[in-house]
């Protein structure tokens, strides 16, 4: 397969997805989220077991994609909540895909980055990683789905308190919440990835396959993303918000 703002590759049966804006710190925008939605669906016809998703250079994801919607004071409510709902269908075909997933974390995962990294069924982060969750200093709710895949894997209470206060936490922070699994120096990340890959891809893929579907159901009781459509409503109404796209440009102007 072949996309303009992905890599694509497999090799057996470990597969690879990379976000690669990497001058941009692979922003998730409308084309990356719709072939991040199509990569998944094409590695349900590969014979890959593992997927091992990232990004190119120094980030994970900055996130959804602001510069998309800070100037364009022209689109309509129907667009905003188009737009909107493409994060809830990227999250849902890359939980659902057969492979069980990698995040292989390093540098800036922000907001929607977040939420993808969340989406994957294990998370190693390296020692420079840092986390934030700025939707609502944006004027936005955080949306796709991530609340309640948050709250399956971090207590409650946390958060609560990393959404509403925007708060960046680091990569010890975040295995210590349960977040992820492993937390390794930048230098042995790759390594670290590759061998985990590599033991899951000697299991039998059926009972790997099987084991996913039985935790994701068992996840599903513990915090059910059946509501997530209802996401795009209130991210599409705040993306027409004109408060928000000032705050948008803001946040970007504080970054350069």
């Amino acid at each position: 397969m072949e996309f303009t703002t992905l890599d694509v590759s497999i090799d057996g049966r470990i597969g690879r997805i990379t976000l690669n804006r990497p001058d941009k710190l692979n922003p998730l925008g409308t084309v990356p989220l719709i072939e991040l939605a199509e990569a998944a669906a094409w590695f349900d016809t590969t014979e890959a077991s593992v997927v091992i998703v990232t990004g190119a250079g120094r980030a994970f994801s900055s996130g959804f994609d602001l510069r998309e919607f800070a100037g364009d004071s022209d689109a309509t409510p129907r667009d905003n909540r188009a737009q909107a709902d493409l994060g809830r269908r990227m999250a849902e075909a890359m939980e659902r895909m057969r492979a069980v997933t990698i995040a292989a974390i390093k540098g800036p995962c922000v907001g929607g980055g977040v939420v993808l990294a969340g989406v994957c069924d294990f998370r190693i982060a390296s020692d420079d990683t840092l986390f934030a969750i700025p939707e609502v200093d944006l004027g936005i709710p955080l949306a796709w789905g991530g609340i309640p895949r948050l709250v399956r894997e971090i207590p409650p209470a946390i958060v609560r308190e990393l959404v509403l206060t925007c708060r960046p936490f680091d990569a010890d922070e975040a295995q210590a919440l349960g977040f992820v699994n492993r937390v390794v120096p930048r230098v042995e990340l790759e390594s670290a990835v590759t061998e985990l890959a590599e033991q899951l891809a000697r299991k039998a893929p059926s009972v790997v396959r099987a084991t996913k579907r039985q935790v994701n159901t068992a996840l599903e009781n513990v915090a059910s993303t059946a509501g997530a459509w209802a996401d795009a409503d209130q991210l599409g109404a705040a993306l027409g918000d004109p408060e928000a796209r000032v705050a948008a440009r803001d946040y970007l102007s504080r970054r350069r």
